[in-house]
Parts: structure tokens; sequence; C-alpha cells
């Protein structure tokens, strides 16, 4: 019984970063019709910068807090000085994004060095906790109480702020959303940045039990998408539930058929495609 709560817990916990990841993907994509497929750098370089700020300052907090606005940053001078140019011709962002992918592996190679690296725990979560006959890293129960903190004030900001009620026009109809005066370029820059403002957390939270290292970009947005496209597009519901049940069945997955981790990914979201081809909570 012990082995089952740990590999849900660890699955959870896992879950939520992906939660932080899709949520910003499927947004971006939901209004902006934008397939940025450089998000996953944004989690790689959000872990590499707060590695490079926490060694400086010692302070994971402000390691967090700095890597996160850098990459937000970085987030809007791409949309609005790259994307914003090829709107609604998604061969060329595919395309663009893809290249920058490849660009900030290769700088992220250049500076930081191919060695896998961790970050370290911060201080009052460095050990374990005792639940009955279990015992659990204190860390990724934090992960978890950050990815639900973060989950309830994502559905606060969407379902019960003017500029939620703005953000679901411009899902549902675009044209009509500009027709009522609402600024959907600035939107899509909000957007834009929230989505990389949470893939950066991500890779700072992350970074600290997965690891960052070359190549985690990729693994992180194949995984990604598959949330997207389980939860539906444009669906903070669907990102979440997605999030948490490719975290789970990811690490059940490893822990029980290790030589069939993928395939046990891949399944459900092909059945759940036959199924419901716009995701668990998508709309056509």
């Amino acid at each position: 019984m012990n082995f089952w709560i740990i590999q849900i817990l660890n699955g959870v916990s896992f879950g939520m970063l992906l939660f932080l990841l899709a949520a910003g993907l499927s947004l971006i994509f939901g209004l902006m019709k934008v397939l940025n497929l450089a998000h996953g750098s944004y989690y790689l370089l959000g872990g590499y910068l707060g590695l490079t700020v926490l060694r400086f300052t010692d302070s994971f907090l402000l390691a967090l807090l700095g890597a996160a606005l850098g990459i937000t940053v970085l987030g809007i001078l791409m949309e609005r000085w790259f994307l914003r140019r090829i709107y609604g011709e998604p061969l060329r962002q595919a395309l663009l994004t893809f290249g920058f992918l490849f660009i900030f592996a290769d700088i992220a190679l250049w500076i930081w060095g191919g060695n896998p690296q961790t970050l370290p725990k911060p201080g009052p979560f460095t050990g374990s906790i005792r639940m009955g006959a279990i015992v659990f890293p204190s860390y990724r129960l934090l992960v978890i109480a950050v990815g639900l903190v973060i989950g309830v004030g994502l559905w606060w900001l969407q379902e019960k702020t003017r500029l939620g009620a703005m953000l679901r026009a411009g899902v549902d109809d675009e044209e009509m959303a500009k027709g009522m005066g609402i600024n959907v370029s600035l939107l899509f820059t909000v957007v834009f940045a929230l989505g990389a403002f949470l893939a950066a957390v991500g890779g700072i939270m992350g970074g600290v039990f997965v690891g960052v290292y070359p190549g985690a970009d990729f693994e992180v947005l194949l995984l990604a998408f598959v949330v997207v496209i389980i939860g539906g597009l444009g669906s903070l519901k669907g990102a979440f539930v997605g999030g948490l049940l490719v975290g789970l069945i990811d690490n059940f997955g490893k822990a029980l058929v290790p030589e069939f981790a993928l395939f046990t990914v891949f399944v459900p979201m092909a059945v759940i495609l036959a199924i419901r081809p716009t995701g668990l909570f998508g709309r056509a």
C-alpha cells in the first residue's frame, strides 16, 4: 500500500509541473492560435537562470522571481518582435519557434555546459515528512501545493475578473471581441507573457528533482503537448486534469513497466482522441 501512495504522490507532483507548462501552452494556442514550439525552451532557460541566480544570491525565492521575470521578458520580446508578424500562418509559426528552440538550446549548452545539473532545495524543504508509515520528501509536497495555488489563481483570473472575461471572449470569438473594443493585441501579449512565466516557474521548481540538462526542453514540450491534447485546447481545467493524468500515468509506467513508459503515455492519449477528438474539456 505504501508503494502505491508514494507513487501517486510522485505522479501528482510531476503532474503539477506539467500543468504549469501546459496551462500557458494551451492558452497561447487557444487564444492566439500560435503553435509555440519554443515553449519548452522557457522551461529549460528558466531552470538554468534560476540556478545561476541561486549561486549568486543563495536565495531560492530570488532565483524563482529573477528567472521567471527574465523569461517573461523574453516571451514578450518574442511575441512583439517576431510572432506578431506572422499571426494566422501556422507553418511559419512552427518553423520560427522550432528555430528558436534550437537557438536557445545551443545558447544554454554554450553557457551552462552539457552536464545535467540540479537546483538545491530551499532550506526549509530539504528533509522529508512522515505521514504514518510513509516518508515523503517535503519539497515534492511543496510542488503540489504551489501547483494547486497557481491553479486556483488562474481559475480565479479566468472566471472572476474582467481580464478573464476578455480572455474568454477572445478565445470564443476574436473578431467579436475586437468589435466590442477589447484590445486583443495587448491581450495576446499578456497571455504570452503569462505562458512564459508559468513555464519558467515550472523549470525552476522542476529543476530541483527532475534537473536541467540538454534535451529537457524537447522532453517537457512533448509531454506538455500530450497534456494539452488530452485536456483540450484553451481549457485551464483540461490542462490541470490532463497534467495530473499524464503525471500519474508516466510515473506508474516508469515504475511498473519502464520498457513501455512512452507507450503508457501515448496510448491513453490516442484512446481519448478516438472517443473525444477535442479532448476532455475542449470545444469543437
